[in-house]
């Protein structure tokens, strides 16, 4: 990251109170940034106009990072297609447009994995992005994300706006969202496992065949790609950010029970959907145009997030037993 760089920049942050934004804020102000607009939804409903043009009054930013999503694992996305599109589709735009019209400086918009065909051939490249239609569990979201790129693009192109778009792969790390509800593959196991082991269980239950394949991406590795990318990347084709591998589901699960001590069955409920058969970006226009490779080895950032659990995970997101 430049030194200096964000000393005497207003910026912000939609989403900086959640899971992936308080990494965000936290390189932020290690950064020396004095200020940091984290719209909350109690005040700012980011799918109203009139409130977004009550925050970027308010914070006057010269930056906007774009992270807050309404998103959750496979269930979720089932549950809840129509609200996961409109919500995220009208946030983007209204976000956008209003910073067209006040000649924000950057716009930094998080896409998400989940925008990509479901047959994408591995690695992921951002040139396959529209060769196909994404899989069906979690289209309405990662089509709704995607309706940025375009406006990015097309915003550029005649307003001349600077808006970058960035694809994140699946994250993990501490404070993540461990609600088995609404959580992602990584917190899931963890807290089964972790609580199975507290219980003295046997055997805990994971959702599919285990077949399917995923890349992983610590929370704060994927922090300071964003601010390399709102430093120093300005153009609007999509970068992928990731770690640059690819594990099944079955070995996660499987790594996950040792790392947390748990010794019991891992019973797969093929009923439930695997979601995107496999995962895995290609990073290599990540580090060609600003620089960024992912530092945190994957084992490593699995105990560094177990360990948060086993401290904190009384008061962890949807934790509550």
């Amino acid at each position: 990251m430049k030194s200096g760089f964000w000393k005497q920049r207003r910026v912000v942050v939609t989403g900086g109170a959640g899971f992936l934004g308080s990494y965000v804020v936290e390189r932020l102000r290690a950064a020396g940034c004095q200020s940091i607009e984290i719209p909350r939804s109690a005040e700012y409903d980011l799918r109203d106009r009139a409130a977004i043009r009550k925050l970027y009054d308010a914070a006057r930013p010269d930056s906007v990072i774009h992270l807050a999503a309404v998103v959750g694992g496979i269930g979720a996305n089932r549950e809840n297609p129509g609200r996961y599109f409109y919500d995220n589709l009208i946030m983007g735009v209204e976000l956008v447009e209003e910073a067209r019209k006040r000649g924000i400086e950057k716009f930094v918009a998080l896409g998400t994995i989940c925008s990509y065909p479901k047959h994408t051939p591995v690695p992921f490249r951002e040139e396959d992005l529209w060769n196909g239609y994404p899989e069906e569990t979690n289209a309405p979201y990662g089509l709704a994300k995607k309706m940025m790129l375009v406006q990015s693009q097309s915003y550029r192109e005649q307003y001349g706006l600077n808006s970058i778009f960035l694809l994140p792969v699946n994250l993990y790390g501490p404070r993540d969202n461990f609600d088995l509800h609404s959580s992602h593959v990584i917190p899931a196991l963890i807290r089964k496992c972790v609580e199975a082991v507290r219980r003295n269980e046997s055997a805990i239950e994971v959702w599919g065949t285990g077949r399917a394949t995923r890349e992983f991406l610590f929370a704060d590795d994927c922090a300071r790609g964003i601010l390399m990318a709102a430093e120093s990347y300005d153009s609007s084709e999509p970068v992928n950010l990731g770690a640059g591998f690819e594990i099944s589901i079955i070995d996660l699960a499987h790594l996950i029970a040792r790392l947390t001590g748990f010794k019991g069955d891992l019973k797969w409920d093929a009923s439930k959907p695997d979601g995107q058969p496999r995962r895995c970006l290609d990073v290599s226009r990540a580090k060609e145009r600003f620089g960024f490779t992912a530092e945190v080895g994957f084992e490593e950032g699995l105990r560094r997030t177990i360990e948060w659990y086993k401290a904190f995970g009384a008061s962890a997101p949807g934790a509550a037993l």
